[in-house]
């Protein structure tokens, strides 16, 4: 397994010693950009870890989102995308049918990038019809590392939020992530 963290701009510092991957929060609705991107995404990038960019989904407008997280993230050959499907801090969501439209059409507008959706197992037990999780799922499910309490096949698991969110990737190595984020 490796190893990898997840930031916000709540994050003014982070360690990336050890960590093979590192998910940055680009976007959230039509209207936020992270403030901290550009120096988040430089440590990443000078760490030589895999760099993933995510989007905090607003119920409504997937379209219009999908296009304004593109448009506001960095566009780099072997860079992961995508889409974080949760409760809002207003205790709304969006739907199904956003999370799918939002992931489709970030893979048209990005299609040489690999598009995963992050969720934690509540919504992809609960709130999720489709199954459709773009190039590959990332779930949230706290417990031990690289057993979410799923019965899905999923590429990363967040295990932890303490102190960060930490993951894990399924890849046998660094090399297998990257080459298959190239694909």
């Amino acid at each position: 397994m490796l190893h990898g963290i997840d930031v916000s701009a709540y994050q003014t510092e982070f360690d990336t010693d050890g960590l093979d991957f590192v998910f940055v929060k680009a976007t959230e609705g039509r209207s936020y950009v992270n403030p901290r991107l550009k120096s988040q995404v430089k440590r990443v990038r000078d760490a030589e870890c895999v760099v993933g960019f995510y989007h905090f989904l607003w119920p409504g407008h997937a379209k219009d989102q999908a296009e304004y997280f593109v448009e506001k993230t960095p566009e780099k050959e072997g860079d992961l995308l995508a889409v974080d499907w949760e409760k809002t801090g207003e205790g709304t969501r969006a739907s199904s049918a956003d999370k799918d439209r939002f992931i489709r059409e970030v893979k048209r507008l990005r299609p040489h990038h690999r598009v995963l959706l992050y969720c934690n197992r509540s919504f992809w037990t609960k709130h999720d019809t489709s199954s459709y999780a773009g190039d590959g799922l990332w779930i949230a499910d706290y417990g031990k590392a690289a057993a979410p309490r799923i019965e899905a096949d999923w590429r990363i698991h967040q295990y932890t939020d303490d102190p960060l969110d930490k993951n894990v990737a399924d890849f046998p190595s660094p090399e297998a992530l990257r080459d298959w984020a190239k694909a």
